[in-house]
């Protein structure tokens, strides 16, 4: 598993606890690290990645230094280039020539994305172990980022403002992690239309007249190979204060608010304010869905509300009224069997509820997840029953 960060690293550790730092990189909260995370038995060995790769990582995944015409010198190769291509063996081995591991949901056999930002009070160790769940249930590849949301190394209501803290710190970080997914997927579809182009020529060239190619032929054969082969859906699940930190970025300056990088935009048990919501959930730009779920129920969430500050107004995934955002689709968890106060019910015993497990299964894996919900028009909400 990859794993993105704007926590201090150590490059020398390779467990959990020494590698990652409970704050922001000593270059400033802006500063983005990628790491590589191998489940050892309880445990996770941490490989943090180079910012620029060397030639035997480079080897490793079939890449190929560019050279500067001018200088005869090789053309650096970063470390966002090397884990584009890893997950592309992971979700979409086609792509690459290759053949897909096991069935997922979505456009094409294989598996889909998910870009996770954790909330509120969750070390490394926790968010790995969660997103190594997500994958498990939902056969989906996990992509995390991990922000500095160690409450400071206190409890209570000073750890919950301190975590805040660090949440409007990171609004910066999380839009350079997301300009970093667009780079990956950016690279993922230019190595896929290189690859079908490739396909085309050997297919089509006019054997007649050398170096000339059926146009028309191989254009049908683009359009069509394109299309079977299309990579896969990508995801953002936001739990939590990771919807927060969201809220934050997209009323900043720094948001660029054109990149359309998500088939679903999932806002689970969402730690923000419900009052004025629609003016900030608008910005959010996708192919498919953005979903709203709320519990009313849900303790971390009523123990946010009672936290001190001002601020502290209805929570936006425990509050089931002024659901007034035209582009979001709410749907309501509340009173649901095996649901209960439970703040994360996309994991453990939330799905011995098949009707929530099938929720999060169609929306993780970047479907229409409420087809055949019962619709609520007085609240504007969907709900499992």
């Amino acid at each position: 598993m990859f794993i993105v960060t704007n926590r201090e690293v150590d490059e020398t550790k390779t467990t959990v606890k020494d590698a990652f730092k409970s704050y922001p990189n000593a270059c400033g909260p802006n500063e983005l690290r990628l790491a590589e995370a191998v489940r050892d038995g309880k445990e996770w060995r941490i490989r943090i990645l180079p910012d620029e790769i060397s030639d035997e990582m480079a080897a490793e995944v079939g890449l190929t230094h560019e050279v500067d015409p001018d200088t005869g010198e090789k053309k650096p190769l970063y470390a966002s280039a090397y884990v584009a291509r890893r997950i592309v063996e992971r979700v979409n081995p086609k792509m690459l020539g290759g053949k897909p591991k096991g069935k997922g949901k979505g456009r094409q056999k294989g598996r889909n994305l998910v870009f996770f930002v954790h909330g509120f009070n969750n070390n490394v160790q926790a968010v790995l172990d969660r997103a190594e769940e997500i994958e498990e249930t939902y056969g989906v590849e996990v992509l995390p980022f991990t922000w500095p949301a160690n409450g400071g190394g206190v409890k209570g209501v000073v750890s919950y403002l301190s975590d805040k803290r660090d949440a409007l710190a990171s609004t910066g970080a999380l839009d350079r992690c997301l300009g970093k997914l667009e780079d990956i997927l950016n690279r993922i579809h230019e190595e896929h239309v290189k690859r079908v182009e490739a396909l085309a020529n050997a297919r089509y060239a006019n054997k007649d007249k050398p170096g000339q190619i059926d146009a028309e032929q191989w254009d049908l054969f683009f359009t069509k190979e394109s299309q079977k082969w299309c990579p896969f859906n990508v995801s953002i699940m936001l739990h939590s204060m990771g919807n927060y930190l969201f809220k934050h970025l997209l009323k900043s300056s720094v948001y660029r608010g054109n990149r359309l990088l998500f088939d679903n935009v999932l806002m689970v048990a969402a730690d923000a304010n419900n009052e004025n919501h629609a003016e900030w959930v608008g910005r959010i730009q996708c192919r498919g869905r953005i979903y709203i779920t709320i519990n009313e129920r849900d303790s971390a969430l009523l123990a946010s509300r009672m936290k001190v500050g001002e601020q502290q107004q209805a929570r936006l995934g425990h509050y089931p009224y002024k659901l007034d955002c035209p582009q979001a689709v709410y749907v309501d968890f509340t009173n649901q069997p095996h649901v209960g106060s439970e703040h994360a019910y996309f994991e453990g015993g939330a799905l011995k509820n098949a009707k929530v497990k099938a929720f999060f299964d169609e929306a993780f894996n970047g479907n229409y997840a409420e087809t055949g919900l019962a619709f609520d028009i007085g609240r504007n909400m969907y709900g499992l029953n």
